[in-house]
């Protein structure tokens, strides 16, 4: 679909721009971790009906490095998990970029075995996950001793660690677009031993991108970050003011 915008030259020639409206109007979004991961999937829910394009990053210091060096890239991080309590790393790092928060989306985490097809939980041997993921899965690991749990950087990336080694036996902790993406099959749905596992991400982006994104929204809350003298009572005066 192209739009056709003319635009007159010096000499009074007229000159025809080719502009892709897909192009022009997708969002590009970074994200820790490749597709597949919890990450790519907050991000599709919080811009559910929009086409996007998922940019992944290895770490989350390299999520805000690539918003830095091209500034129309919108962010999606993992802020606070039920069980695993705040990413303080992730405070931090948002705290000293000058991006705005644009929004958030809260995710239940649900994990599940996945491996290549045809095999069964009693042939697994091997279970590839993030570490956090591993945490929270602890009691279905427990429960099954054959499997050796290894850690790796992703949930998605351990995904695609077993679908490219094609090892039968292999398997991984990961969400369901993860299994769908690399073509493995669910052995056991829903392993987390937590059912209320729930992850907050926030929507991070440059200043004037968020106030794009807010067009016609209403945000309905706020967030500040502050710094405090080191002496006593300078936190509950402050907690007063907000409670007034």
């Amino acid at each position: 679909a192209k739009s056709n915008y003319r635009i007159p030259c010096i000499k009074g020639g007229i000159f025809l721009l080719f502009v892709n409206e897909k192009n022009k109007t997708m969002k590009r979004v970074a994200i820790q971790g490749i597709a597949g991961s919890f990450h790519d999937i907050a991000a599709r829910e919080y811009f559910r009906g929009e086409e996007i394009e998922i940019i992944p990053c290895e770490t989350f210091a390299k999520v805000f490095q690539t918003i830095k060096k091209d500034n129309s890239i919108i962010g999606t991080i993992a802020i606070e998990n039920t069980i695993a309590g705040s990413l303080l790393q992730n405070h931090n790092l948002l705290k000293d970029s000058g991006l705005k928060i644009a929004g958030e989306q809260k995710l239940r985490i649900r994990h599940n075995l996945v491996a290549l097809p045809g095999q069964d939980i009693s042939d697994i041997t091997e279970v590839y996950s993030h570490p956090i993921a591993l945490m929270q899965c602890g009691d279905f690991l427990a429960k099954n001793r054959n499997m050796k749990a290894i850690e790796s950087d992703d949930t998605a990336s351990s995904a695609k660690r077993v679908a490219e080694e094609g090892i039968k036996g292999h398997a991984a902790i990961c969400g369901e677009l993860a299994a769908q993406i690399y073509g493995l099959e669910i052995i056991v749905k829903g392993i987390e031993t937590n059912k209320r596992n729930f992850t907050r991400f926030l929507i991070v982006a440059d200043p004037w991108v968020t106030e794009d994104l807010n067009k016609g929204k209403f945000p309905n809350k706020s967030s500040l970050v502050f710094s405090l003298p080191h002496e006593e009572g300078s936190l509950a005066k402050v907690l007063s003011i907000l409670s007034y």
